[in-house]
């Protein structure tokens, strides 16, 4: 066995394909896999899922990632303590949904950066079901999903609750509606809309909150930021957690405000979501207790002490039924599970 093949393998299961792992190993794509082919032999376990679209990790090898994971860390451990200057540290991948890029994931990424110093981290947006596929699969480390009451979690994959914030109205602080302390769904069923595409929570929630009545002019996008982008252009209004859009600097600019919505005591919890292991590498528990830390920043700055953000793991061990989420679990417990974790 040699440490490059094991090197190859968390390439394919970061990169996703064994074409793109050759482009970032700087090696030709049969050469890699006729090296992870002959270690499938030495271990005598089929490491990769080999199909026309492409090759993914399989179950064997995602049940030996943790160890192989912790032999390159290792590895590089020697090599840096050694004084060389070639050892190769995975980059941290990040899926986020967007809503929490410019109130907690940035700031959070720059006391990463200030612990640790060189390293790479990549931000990939995505849809919450595309998050927990990259995390169960091992090609993200951490990621950031907005979940409404009653959605669940995966039970390979642990939650960490963040913030707990109510879905407004996103609208130009110029706009007629804006006067109004509250919007009512009538009101605003009768403007434009800035909608997010199938397969995010706001989506759900916008047919929720308007019964499938959707107003008679909408737009789509992928998240939030080209959302607020958007709707600062004068195209519409737009549904967003509220978490979402009380940092960001077109509000602080006086160009975009909020207003609650009438009736309407629906919750959005941003989650953090990791794949359930028995050790979690040292950059992912610091940038877990960076995020945990600017959840408290950001709401002890909205004086919402009642809502302080919690880091209890899911009970249930991998293989067990789904649990839905709880919105209501003990306040004190954000130390000690990123201690723990």
């Amino acid at each position: 066995m040699r440490i490059e093949q094991l090197e190859y393998l968390a390439a394919v299961t970061e990169h996703g394909s064994l074409r793109r792992a050759s482009e970032a190993m700087h090696i030709s794509q049969p050469a890699l896999s006729e090296a992870v082919t002959k270690l499938e032999k030495e271990l005598g376990a089929t490491l990769l899922d080999r199909r026309r679209t492409g090759s993914r990790i399989s179950r064997q090898g995602l049940d030996l990632l943790q160890n192989m994971t912790e032999v390159l860390e290792a590895v590089d451990r020697l090599r840096q303590a050694a004084g060389q200057q070639s050892s190769r540290r995975r980059d941290l991948r990040i899926g986020t949904v967007n809503t929490a890029s410019s109130s907690l994931l940035a700031p959070a990424l720059r006391d990463l950066h200030a612990r640790h110093g060189s390293g790479g981290v990549e931000v990939v947006n995505g849809r919450a079901t595309d998050i927990q596929q990259g995390l169960a699969e091992g090609s993200l480390d951490l990621g950031l999903v907005n979940v409404l009451p009653g959605d669940e979690v995966p039970p390979t994959l642990v939650w960490d609750k963040l913030i707990e914030g109510t879905p407004v109205a996103c609208l130009r602080a110029d706009h007629p509606l804006a006067a109004q302390e509250r919007v009512s769904v009538e009101d605003l069923r009768a403007e434009p809309h800035v909608l997010m595409r199938p397969g995010f929570v706001m989506h759900r929630y916008a047919h929720r909150v308007f019964a499938g009545a959707l107003p008679s002019t909408t737009y789509a996008t992928d998240g939030a930021e080209m959302g607020k982008a958007m709707v600062a252009a004068g195209l519409g209004i737009s549904i967003l957690p509220d978490f979402s859009i009380t940092a960001d600097p077109l509000v602080r600019a006086g160009v975009l405000t909020t207003r609650p919505i009438q009736t309407d005591q629906t919750t959005v919890t941003l989650l953090m979501l990791r794949r359930r292991a028995e050790r979690t590498s040292e950059p992912v528990r610091d940038l877990q207790t960076a995020l945990v830390r600017q959840a408290r920043a950001y709401l002890a700055a909205l004086e919402l002490p009642a809502a302080a953000p919690d880091l209890r793991p899911v009970p249930p061990e991998a293989g067990t039924p789904v649990t839905p989420i709880s919105l209501d679990p003990p306040i004190d417990a954000v130390a000690s599970a990123v201690r723990r974790a």
